[in-house]
Protein backbone atom coordinates (compact mmCIF):
# COMPACT_ATOMS: atom_id res chain seq x y z
CA UNK A 1 0.00 0.00 0.00
CA UNK A 2 1.25 3.48 -0.83
CA UNK A 3 2.17 6.00 1.87
CA UNK A 4 -0.58 8.35 0.68
CA UNK A 5 -3.25 5.69 1.31
CA UNK A 6 -1.92 5.01 4.83
CA UNK A 7 -1.89 8.77 5.51
CA UNK A 8 -5.49 9.21 4.33
CA UNK A 9 -6.70 6.34 6.50
CA UNK A 10 -4.87 7.79 9.54
CA UNK A 11 -6.41 11.25 9.13
CA UNK A 12 -9.88 9.75 8.69
CA UNK A 13 -9.59 7.54 11.79
CA UNK A 14 -8.24 10.41 13.91
CA UNK A 15 -11.16 12.60 12.79
CA UNK A 16 -13.64 9.84 13.73
CA UNK A 17 -12.16 9.86 17.24
CA UNK A 18 -12.75 13.60 17.54
CA UNK A 19 -9.18 14.66 16.86
CA UNK A 20 -7.15 16.39 14.19
CA UNK A 21 -4.10 15.21 12.29
CA UNK A 22 -2.22 18.17 10.80
CA UNK A 23 0.78 17.71 8.54
CA UNK A 24 3.94 18.61 10.45
CA UNK A 25 6.47 20.65 8.47
CA UNK A 26 9.61 22.03 10.06
CA UNK A 27 11.80 24.03 7.66
CA UNK A 28 15.47 23.69 8.46
CA UNK A 29 14.93 20.65 10.70
CA UNK A 30 14.91 17.60 8.44
CA UNK A 31 13.76 14.15 9.45
CA UNK A 32 10.77 15.19 11.56
CA UNK A 33 7.66 12.97 11.51
CA UNK A 34 4.99 13.58 8.86
CA UNK A 35 1.95 14.16 11.07
CA UNK A 36 0.86 15.27 14.53
CA UNK A 37 -2.01 13.37 16.08
CA UNK A 38 -4.01 15.57 18.44
CA UNK A 39 -6.77 13.72 20.28
CA UNK A 40 -9.27 14.79 22.96
CA UNK A 41 -8.04 15.18 26.55
CA UNK A 42 -4.70 16.60 25.41
CA UNK A 43 -3.32 13.43 23.85
CA UNK A 44 -0.56 14.09 21.33
CA UNK A 45 1.85 11.98 19.28
CA UNK A 46 4.11 12.29 16.28
CA UNK A 47 3.55 9.91 13.37
CA UNK A 48 5.93 9.00 10.55
CA UNK A 49 4.12 7.38 7.64
CA UNK A 50 5.72 4.93 5.25
CA UNK A 51 4.63 2.76 2.36
CA UNK A 52 4.05 -0.86 3.31
CA UNK A 53 7.29 -2.61 4.16
CA UNK A 54 9.35 0.59 4.33
CA UNK A 55 11.24 1.67 7.47
CA UNK A 56 12.68 4.86 8.95
CA UNK A 57 15.76 6.40 7.36
CA UNK A 58 18.77 6.99 9.67
CA UNK A 59 17.98 10.71 10.13
CA UNK A 60 14.36 9.85 10.99
CA UNK A 61 15.57 7.33 13.57
CA UNK A 62 17.72 10.07 15.11
CA UNK A 63 14.77 12.51 15.24
CA UNK A 64 12.57 9.81 16.78
CA UNK A 65 15.15 9.27 19.51
CA UNK A 66 15.34 13.02 20.17
CA UNK A 67 11.57 13.32 20.53
CA UNK A 68 11.39 10.14 22.64
CA UNK A 69 14.06 11.59 24.96
CA UNK A 70 11.89 14.68 25.44
CA UNK A 71 8.99 12.46 26.49
CA UNK A 72 6.92 12.55 23.29
CA UNK A 73 5.35 9.50 21.70
CA UNK A 74 6.59 8.82 18.18
CA UNK A 75 5.25 6.06 15.95
CA UNK A 76 6.03 4.76 12.47
CA UNK A 77 3.01 3.44 10.59
CA UNK A 78 3.56 1.42 7.42
CA UNK A 79 0.32 -0.61 7.35
CA UNK A 80 -3.27 0.56 7.80
CA UNK A 81 -3.85 -2.33 10.22
CA UNK A 82 -1.55 -0.61 12.74
CA UNK A 83 -3.58 2.59 12.96
CA UNK A 84 -6.36 1.52 15.34
CA UNK A 85 -3.98 0.00 17.88
CA UNK A 86 -1.67 3.01 17.82
CA UNK A 87 -4.57 5.43 18.28
CA UNK A 88 -5.82 3.31 21.20
CA UNK A 89 -2.35 3.51 22.73
CA UNK A 90 -2.20 7.29 22.29
CA UNK A 91 -5.64 7.74 23.88
CA UNK A 92 -4.76 5.57 26.86
CA UNK A 93 -1.44 7.27 27.61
Amino acid sequence: MREKAVEQKLTLMVKKRGGICPKFISPGFDGVPDRLVLLPKGRIAFIELKAEGKTLRPLQVRRKRQLDALGFSVYCINRTEQIGGILDEIQSS
